[in-house]
């Protein structure tokens, strides 16, 4: 019986395990020491088998791993277990109780055959990265990954880091491609992520104006035929060659572009045949740009077609095809939808609201931008066809005009009629553009309100205040928020010295437009006037925060620091504006004067001779070089500065006076000498002369002495009669009141000038408060009230040693001349 079981056994693998055998009751498990044992420990492993059947080869490893074991049970040895694992998972047991296993163990698993373990399932063992598919799919998303950086990079304008991340990429998938490779997968080479780095790269190279790299990238990608539409990138190269300027390579790649795009594709095709046309423009080839533009604007037309066609007619001078052109333009569709639609009903609450939230997003900015687009292009054309189309300018533009009012563009007319006048203004036709902006008095408000602004400016301009202020008054009328028209209105009041009626409407063209510079800079000038320093130094603070580099600002601020008696701020302001202005010979003299005042004579003197280097027609600046040089001993240097002033003031005898006293101040008496009777030829009535004579004739033991002091006793005797005159005049009569102006002018001929007014005025031959200031100087020309004749004098130039107004006084013990007097027997009998 027996060994029919075991043959019955061998024929049925699974024959005997549904029969019930109390050993493998559960419930008698824990008090099997036995089988204890051998679960918690190796007692009963036997030692390792040749494997006999696939799948029992296992017979090293322990109970707890592998049910695979063949291992004998303490409770269990009257029959053998078979193999229960095939194919490397373990097989189910069919006994009445189930073991606790799945098909889905795996070897490694804990045999918990009892169900005993209260834990939760094993996890699934995750997929190892060491396999090839793994580090490719890991290589992938690293090139993606730094495309997208790439791509962020530029889009935040750092163009390096952009091109950097986009090397990387490249890197990356080259070292992707020999892995596929080596791993014999290259038949599934990712040719998209390919294209995409390299087109990735190529843009980045093109953007950081590395064009013979980006052109060696396209090619690569053009040549490589597995790459599909990567003709459209001759498009990219043909853009770049033209960034070079290289248009007949531009051309052949456009035109190789344009015939690997299909017909289907017509808003590319149109696109490429603009750039075609504009590439011929800039070649000069106009007809073959005509061709390219007329066949667009025959397709699909569009707004910078119609213009880039007008530009081509204009220049070949076909005055027809200009306004058929025009016409074209003006009639092509923006794509802009009417307001109208967007008008809600009155009571639809949520409707407002979403009109209100749309009313700026960014496709009513792109339609803003678009219609301000073709609005600027129609007007250039206007202005710039409008002499060529008709015999006279004004007959054009009154055609262009004709035109736009019977197009879409209705409200264009208007701004073209005011830029018609405004072409008068720079044709210097100041008639014709009063009269054309003077047609828009019955206009609308806004046409009204521009065009009494610029009648306004131009009355302005003219100084006929009363109809510069009127057009303001009707300005304002029109618009009271117009701050051009406020700003003309202040000037208007400004200029009749009512300067905070003034402020009130700069201030309010401040609180309609904030950043109005003309506002806030004639703001300044009005608190200037009026005297409030601090607040006019804050316009202009605030001015030059607006306009960096202007001149006007910055000299406005030096001068505001030296009425503040702030001259170190002043000089610095002036420091700042001779670096935008380095040749402006009034600031470098301004800055001469503030160091002077500051007792830095060097600093001066090398502004001042900055000045007169630029402009050497300043008499100020001239007559402070010639001063400073004869504070330092140097009379020859100064003889050329005053030689200069007599050139510009011929008439002024004080500077020929300097001039021949520089000449005997160095020792030249010959030439001081000639110099005295050149000036006594010009200026014969001159007493400071005569008397220079006279003295320089004694001295040097000359015969002419006799005729000089003769001529200087009638010049004194006639000098005493006028004054007798004078005198008379002021005690009496009507005749001497009307001759007021006269006789105080004869006053300041005895005082200051020692001559006659013949040739030349009191006031030009007083020396200037510079030359006055050295000492012995202060009366230069003062002539002697005796009978006798006085023949002293003082030098004009006064002491050598001493400099206007900040040098030490000294006496002059240098003089030859000084103080003396010709002897009873040189006067005249």
């Amino acid at each position: 019986m027996e060994h029919v079981h075991l043959a019955a056994e061998e024929d049925d693998l699974y024959s005997g395990y549904n029969d019930y055998n109390p050993t493998f009751d559960s419930e008698e498990l824990d008090n099997d020491a036995g089988f204890q044992q051998a679960v918690r420990t190796s007692h009963g492993r036997r030692p390792p088998m040749t494997a006999k059947f696939p799948g029992t080869a296992i017979g090293g490893r322990a109970l707890g791993t592998s049910f695979g074991s063949r291992m004998p049970m303490a409770s269990s040895m009257g029959r053998p277990m078979t193999g229960a694992v095939q194919d490397g998972a373990a097989r189910p047991m069919t006994a009445v109780r189930a073991a606790g296993y799945s098909s889905a163990m795996t070897r490694g698993s804990t045999f918990d055959p009892l169900g005993q373990s209260k834990g939760p399932a094993p996890p699934l063992e995750g997929k190892s990265e060491d396999t090839p598919d793994e580090k490719v799919k890991i290589l992938e998303k690293k090139v993606n990954d730094l495309i997208e950086e790439s791509c962020l990079a530029h889009g935040h304008g750092d163009l390096q880091l952009s091109l950097d991340r986009a090397k990387e990429a490249g890197r990356k998938e080259r070292a992707l491609v020999r892995q596929r490779e080596q791993s014999g997968n290259a038949d599934h080479i990712n040719l998209d992520l390919t294209y995409s780095v390299l087109f990735n790269l190529a843009t980045q190279y093109a953007n950081n104006d590395m064009y013979a790299e980006a052109l060696n990238t396209y090619q690569v990608i053009v040549k490589n035929k597995m790459f599909s539409n990567a003709g459209r990138l001759k498009v990219n190269m043909a853009n770049i060659h033209f960034k070079q300027k290289n248009y007949p390579k531009a051309i052949k790649l456009y035109r190789m572009a344009l015939d690997q795009i299909s017909n289907s594709h017509k808003e590319m095709r149109i696109k490429i045949m603009q750039n075609i046309g504009v590439v011929f423009i800039r070649m000069g080839q106009y007809s073959d740009a005509i061709t390219s533009f007329e066949h667009i604007m025959s397709e699909s037309p569009n707004i910078k077609t119609g213009f880039n066609l007008i530009l081509c007619y204009y220049a070949i001078g076909d005055r027809e095809r200009m306004k058929k052109a025009f016409q074209k333009l003006i009639c092509v569709p923006l794509g802009i939808d009417e307001e109208d639609k967007y008008i809600p009903p009155n009571d639809d609450t949520h409707a407002n609201l979403v009109i209100e939230a749309i009313k700026n997003d960014k496709l009513h900015q792109m339609e803003r931008e678009r219609k301000a687009l073709a609005e600027k292009f129609i007007m250039t054309s206007a202005k710039l066809i409008a002499p060529a189309i008709e015999a006279t300018f004004a007959a054009g533009f009154d055609w262009c005009v004709d035109m736009v009012k019977s197009s879409q563009y209705v409200e264009l007319a208007n701004d073209l009629e005011i830029n018609k006048a405004i072409t008068y203004l720079r044709q210097r036709d100041f008639k014709q553009a009063v009269e054309t902006l003077k047609t828009f008095e019955k206009k609308d408000s806004r046409v009204k309100s521009a065009a009494a602004t610029n009648l306004s400016f131009l009355y302005f301009l003219e100084k006929d205040y009363d109809q510069a202020d009127r057009y303001a008054d009707l300005a304002m009328t029109a618009d009271r928020y117009n701050p051009a028209a406020l700003i003309n209105k202040g000037n208007t009041v400004f200029v009749k010295k009512d300067y905070e009626k003034a402020a009130e409407f700069y201030k309010e063209a401040l609180r309609n437009d904030s950043s109005c510079t003309e506002a806030l800079y004639n703001l300044g000038l009005t608190y200037k006037r009026l005297g409030r320093l601090e607040e006019s130094l804050d316009c202009f603070l605030k001015l030059h925060a607006i306009l960096r580099n202007s001149a006007q600002v910055m000299w406005q601020l030096a001068n505001l620091f030296e009425m503040l008696e702030d001259p170190h701020q002043a000089i610095e302001w002036l420091m700042q504006l001779i670096t935008v202005t380095p040749t402006d010979p009034q600031v470098l003299a301004k800055l001469g004067e503030l160091y002077d005042s500051e007792g830095d004579k060097s600093q001066a003197f090398q502004y001042y001779q900055e000045s007169f280097r630029y402009f050497p027609s300043n008499i100020d600046v001239i007559e402070w070089l010639g001063a400073y040089y004869i504070d330092t001993q140097f009379c020859e240097k100064a003889i050329q500065y005053f030689e200069r002033a007599t050139l510009i003031q011929p008439t002024q005898v004080k500077w020929q006076l300097m001039v021949a006293s520089c000449y005997r101040r160095s020792g030249n008496y010959q030439k001081a000498l000639e110099t005295y009777k050149d000036i006594h030829r010009k200026f014969p009535e001159n007493i400071e002369c005569l008397r220079f004579l006279v003295r320089l004739c004694t001295d040097m033991g000359m015969k002419e002495v006799q005729d000089y002091a003769t001529k200087l006793k009638k010049v004194e005797k006639m000098k005493e009669i006028r004054e007798q005159r004078v005198k008379s005049a002021r005690e009496g009569s009507a005749r001497g009141t009307r001759r007021e102006g006269s006789a105080s002018s004869e006053v300041d001929i005895k005082a200051d000038s020692g001559h006659s007014s013949h040739g030349t005025s009191a006031k030009g031959e007083r020396l200037s408060a510079k030359m006055r200031a050295l000492p012995g100087s202060n009366e230069p020309y003062e002539a002697s009230s005796q009978r006798d004749i006085d023949a002293s004098y003082v030098d004009p130039l006064g002491a050598p040693m001493e400099r206007p107004k900040t040098a030490a006084k000294k006496r002059n013990e240098d003089d030859d001349f000084a103080d003396e007097e010709l002897g009873d027997d040189l006067l005249p009998e």
